[in-house]
């Protein structure tokens, strides 16, 4: 009964989404309705608190770059060009703190946690070998997962198919480590079918918008097919798109050509106005 009062919930909110003003730029779809579940400030303090272990821990086994570092002067000369891009995506992100360091470690790996919390690990940069234009694809795109709040949305996914909706305080309880059996069924979502395909479509949403960030902070959004081009290289072996909670390269690098005519003006604007 309590799983189907949710969901009945959550369709009403489905049902009448808010009409979107036409704009220049990639189209997504409406935010989902899943992430009103969660409130959205507790999920921000918990990534805070993660987010400062994580940098602590990295602190402590001497992998955590200095503000000398060159690569992190040089994430962070992107982000200030690329955080400006982002308030028309969520409002709240003006009041983000936000934050950009580089961890040293043998991982292709970067990301952005709720709240604007960016870490890129050394191999993405290395190994990659990756050049500012294809740095700001990668980074656009973990932006674009905080500001489409998709880490809220599956969290309130999950509360929804576990029966588990009860706001207010309960909902803090559950998802901010007072209930080990809940955060472990929250964990254990990504191999669930019923959240596969979502998952995909969050990618491809993050890389869209990732890519509209990119051109509108003046960084070439056709970078975007060598970093995938670059990917697939790296991750050879990897299994195929329907064994995955990620859209294959190839099909991202086809997501990318095909809506570079939506951006490829934002980007020569964001050039000549230089």
């Amino acid at each position: 009964m309590k799983r189907s009062l949710v969901f009945l919930c959550v369709a009403a909110c489905l049902a009448s989404p808010a009409p979107m003003l036409a704009r220049d730029g990639v189209e997504v779809g409406q935010e989902s309705a899943f992430a009103k579940l969660v409130p959205a400030e507790q999920v921000e303090q918990s990534a805070k608190q993660q987010y400062a272990q994580i940098l602590k821990d990295a602190a402590s086994q001497n992998a955590l770059g200095s503000d000398e570092h060159p690569q992190v002067i040089r994430l962070r000369r992107i982000a200030n060009q690329l955080i400006p891009q982002s308030y028309d995506w969520n409002p709240r992100a003006r009041d983000w703190k936000w934050e950009v360091n580089l961890l040293g470690a043998n991982q292709i790996n970067a990301f952005c946690m709720p709240g604007g919390k960016i870490v890129f690990y050394s191999a993405i940069l290395k190994q990659l070998d990756l050049s500012d234009d294809e740095v700001a694809m990668v980074m656009g795109h973990e932006i674009a997962h905080a500001l489409r709040e998709h880490a809220r949305e599956r969290m309130g996914k999950a509360t929804a198919t576990n029966g588990l909706a009860t706001i207010g305080s309960t909902v803090a309880s559950v998802f901010f480590g007072i209930s080990p059996n809940v955060t472990d069924f929250v964990a254990k979502q990504g191999a669930n079918l019923l959240t596969l395909k979502f998952s995909r479509d969050d990618e491809t949403e993050a890389d869209l918008v990732g890519m509209e960030l990119a051109a509108r902070a003046g960084f070439d959004p056709r970078s975007g097919v060598t970093l995938w081009q670059k990917m697939s290289q790296a991750n050879k072996g990897a299994p195929p798109q329907w064994l995955s909670t990620h859209p294959a390269s190839t099909t991202r690098i086809q997501e990318i050509q095909a809506n570079l005519p939506k951006v490829m003006p934002l980007y020569e604007q964001a050039i000549a106005n230089r």
